[in-house]
């Protein structure tokens, strides 16, 4: 019998004997890694057929899409418009996910722990040093906070997390913007680097009074501690699956421009300000292998709200689910009926 933990960040195990009607390969973002594993093992009971999905971060994603490597790759960077025309590739997203700030702090509770946004700004560049810095204990009267130096823990690979992740802290942060800016691979001033949210997550654990950033799923899996941040307009909201929908029903996806759109700092009291939608890439002239592929994601928007839920993603929205089948049937890739 073929158990979920065979569905790992190097593919997904094949069975000996077994004949699949269908084998489709994808390799990219770590970020909804956890629910596409998921749903790959819940597909292939229900279908009989195979999908092997690598978790090699955002960038690689791309790269091998762009190479026709893999059948489809995924990304949490969406690709704007007319970089998807140059590299002829379809995009759509799949699911909405939240980053959120950790940190293994022996003596601080999950949630307990305050940071204002600029602050975590200034902890990424390495300008706050250390736990009981004035900026930190100013916004938690109430916590002992250790003068013990902080860790900081970013991906060293090409990451959409990355991107989203420091597409907030230069809206929070001029200094941020000025000296870093944003990208998928960034010149970190302080810190070691992990691969994939897997690595920032095996070194959070190694490494006590350390601080990072994971998709929320890894946070529920780890029992990660998270910091309460702020909304755009400067209130306090925990991470928490209510405040993430607060902020992923400003959701405004187009098919006219491949759905391109940055979900991060949405207005309102209670939206969490880190809220990202994951992205689905096609090589436009793979019209048959691009049924079997959207064939599987239509399989998950039937069938898979359940597992996203329970891993702390949000679902896409019926509307939404219904403009990407759209989408498909227009680009001649809707899936195949069986």
């Amino acid at each position: 019998m073929l158990k979920k933990a065979a569905f790992t960040a190097i593919g997904l195990a094949i069975i000996s004997g077994s004949v699949y009607a269908d084998r489709i390969s994808g390799a990219g973002a770590s970020f909804p890694a956890p629910l596409y594993y998921d749903w790959a093992y819940d597909y292939h009971k229900a279908t009989g057929n195979e999908i092997n999905y690598q978790s090699i971060g955002s960038g690689g994603g791309i790269k091998q899409i762009s190479a026709r490597i893999v059948d489809f790759g995924a990304s949490d960077k969406p690709l704007k418009p007319k970089k998807l025309d140059k590299k002829r590739l379809y995009q759509f997203p799949a699911v909405i996910g939240s980053i959120i700030v950790v940190y293994n702090l022996p003596e601080v509770k999950d949630m307990e722990l305050k940071l204002e946004n600029k602050d975590i700004a200034d902890i990424f560049l390495g300008k706050i040093k250390y736990w009981d810095d004035k900026a930190i204990t100013e916004d938690n009267p109430g916590i002992k906070l250790p003068h013990k130096k902080i860790t900081v823990i970013h991906r060293s690979d090409g990451s959409g997390t990355t991107f989203n992740f420091s597409y907030f802290l230069s809206h929070v942060s001029q200094d941020w913007a000025n000296q870093v800016g944003v990208g998928k691979a960034l010149d970190w001033p302080v810190g070691i680097g992990g691969k994939g949210n897997e690595g920032i997550s095996n070194l959070l654990k190694q490494t006590p009074y350390s601080i990072g950033y994971v998709e929320y799923a890894y946070k529920r899996k780890n029992n990660f501690k998270a910091a309460t941040i702020q909304t755009k307009s400067g209130k306090w909201v925990k991470p928490v699956e209510e405040n993430f929908k607060a902020a992923a029903k400003y959701a405004s996806w187009k098919p006219q421009n491949h759905f391109y759109q940055i979900l991060a700092l949405q207005p309102g009291d209670n939206s969490y300000p880190i809220v990202a939608g994951t992205f689905i890439l096609l090589p436009r002239e793979k019209t048959e292998t691009n049924k079997k592929v959207v064939s599987f994601f239509d399989w998950a928007f039937k069938n898979g709200d359940e597992s996203a839920k329970r891993l702390g993603y949000i679902p896409l929205p019926k509307e939404t689910k219904d403009m990407i089948r759209n989408y498909w049937k227009e680009n001649g890739i809707e899936p195949k009926s069986r």
